[in-house]
C-alpha cells in the first residue's frame, strides 16, 4: 500500500523535472534562434559583399520606409543575377564578361535610381503614392507637364482616375530616367572589351556584344514610346472602362506582348499571367501603404514614450517591413521572367 500511495508522488516528481527540462530546452531553443539571427544580422543581409555595402549606406541616408524596402528587393534580384553569372563564370560561359557589363550596368541604375551615386538630384521620383498631393512633383518633361495638365482640367477624370493617371505619368518618368542612366553606362562601357579580349577574339565578338547593348536600349525606347502614345491618348479621351489592366508596368507588358511573336494561344495564356501579376502588384502595394502607415505611427509613438506600446508598434512595423520586401521581391522577379520572355518573343521578330 505504501508502494501504490508513493506513486502519485514520484509521477509528479517525474513531471516537474520533465517540465523543468522542457523549460531548459525551451529557453536554449530561443537563444540559440537569438544566437542564429544575430549571426545572419553579423554576416549582412545579403551574400555579396557589395550589395551589403551599399544596404548600410542606404540605412545610414534615412529613405523612407518604403523606398528602403523597394531598394532591398532591387539588391535582392542583384544579388540572384551576381550569383548566377559567378556560376557561369567558374564553367567559363562568359569569355567576353557581356553578363559581367550589364550586371555592372544594372547596379549602377539602382545606385542612381536611390541617390547613392554621389550625384545631386540623381534619385527618381518617390514611387510610394502615399502623398498629401501631387503638385510637389515635376514630370522633368515638358510634353509630360503639358500632357498631365490637360488632363487635370478637362474634367474627364473623378479625383481617383486622376490620382491613377498621375501613378502612370510618374512611372513614365521613371522609365525615361531608367533609359537615360542606361544609355550613360553602356556609352562608359563601350571599350570596357578592348582591354580583356585578344585581338584574334575581337573581331568575332564586338559586332555581338554592341549589338546586345543596344537591343537593350531600343526595347526600353520602344517601351518609352508605346506608353507615350498611351498617356496622349488617355490624357484626351479619358479612360476606357472597358480597359484590362490599370497597372502601368502590366499595361506596358500587354502592349508588348502584342507586338511580339506569340500565338494567339500564348498570347491567351500570356493575358491570364498578367491577370495574376497585377493582383499581385495590387497586393504588394496594399502592403506599402500599410507599411507607410506603420511607420508614420512608429514615429508618432517613440515621441510619447510609452514602451508597451512602443514595443508593438515595432513588432507590427517590422512585420510589415518583411511582408513588404518579399513581396516586392516576387513582383520585380515576376516583372523580369515576364519581361525577359517579351523580349525574346520581339528578338525573334527581328530574325
Amino acid at each position: 500500500m505504501a508502494a501504490v500511495r508513493a506513486l502519485p508522488a514520484l509521477a509528479a516528481a517525474l513531471l516537474l523535472a520533465a517540465a523543468g527540462q522542457a523549460s531548459k530546452y525551451s529557453r536554449e531553443a530561443n537563444e540559440g534562434l537569438a544566437a542564429a539571427d544575430g549571426k545572419r544580422r553579423e554576416a549582412g543581409e545579403f551574400r555579396v559583399v557589395r550589395l551589403n555595402q551599399i544596404w548600410e549606406k542606404a540605412q545610414r541616408l534615412h529613405l523612407s520606409a518604403v523606398k528602403l524596402a523597394e531598394l532591398h528587393s532591387d539588391l535582392k534580384i542583384q544579388e540572384k543575377d551576381e550569383l548566377s553569372w559567378k556560376k557561369l563564370k567558374a564553367e567559363g560561359l562568359d569569355e567576353d564578361g557581356e553578363k559581367e557589363a550589364k550586371l555592372r550596368r544594372n547596379l549602377n541604375v539602382i545606385m542612381t535610381k536611390y541617390g547613392m551615386n554621389g550625384k545631386k538630384d540623381s534619385q527618381l521620383v518617390d514611387t510610394n503614392y502615399i502623398k498629401d498631393g501631387t503638385e510637389s512633383d515635376t514630370l522633368d518633361d515638358p510634353r509630360l507637364e503639358k500632357l498631365w495638365s490637360k488632363a487635370k482640367t478637362s474634367g474627364k477624370f473623378s479625383d481617383e482616375e486622376l490620382d491613377k493617371l498621375w501613378r502612370e505619368f510618374t512611372h513614365h518618368k521613371e522609365k525615361i530616367r531608367e533609359y537615360n542612366i542606361l544609355l550613360e553606362t553602356v556609352s562608359r562601357t563601350e571599350d570596357i572589351h578592348k582591354n580583356v579580349i585578344s585581338p584574334s577574339e575581337e573581331n568575332l565578338v564586338k559586332e555581338e556584344i554592341l549589338h546586345n547593348k543596344h537591343r537593350e536600349l531600343k526595347e526600353k525606347l520602344r517601351s518609352i514610346n508605346q506608353g507615350f502614345e498611351r498617356l496622349r491618348k488617355v490624357s484626351h479621351q479619358g479612360y476606357d472602362t472597358t480597359s484590362e489592366f490599370e497597372e502601368p508596368r502590366v499595361i506596358d507588358l500587354w502592349d508588348m506582348a502584342k507586338s511580339a511573336n506569340f500565338t494567339e494561344k500564348e498570347l491567351e495564356s500570356f493575358r491570364e499571367e498578367l491577370k495574376h501579376f497585377e493582383a499581385k502588384i495590387e497586393k504588394h502595394h496594399h502592403y506599402q501603404k500599410q507599411l507607410e502607415i506603420s511607420h508614420q505611427k512608429l514615429k508618432h509613438v517613440e515621441e510619447t514614450g510609452d514602451k508597451d506600446h512602443l514595443n508593438r508598434n515595432k513588432e507590427k512595423y517590422a512585420m510589415l517591413q518583411e511582408k513588404t520586401k518579399e513581396l516586392g521581391y516576387k513582383v520585380k522577379k515576376h516583372l523580369q521572367d515576364l519581361s525577359s520572355r517579351i523580349s525574346q518573343g520581339l528578338q525573334h521578330n527581328e530574325l
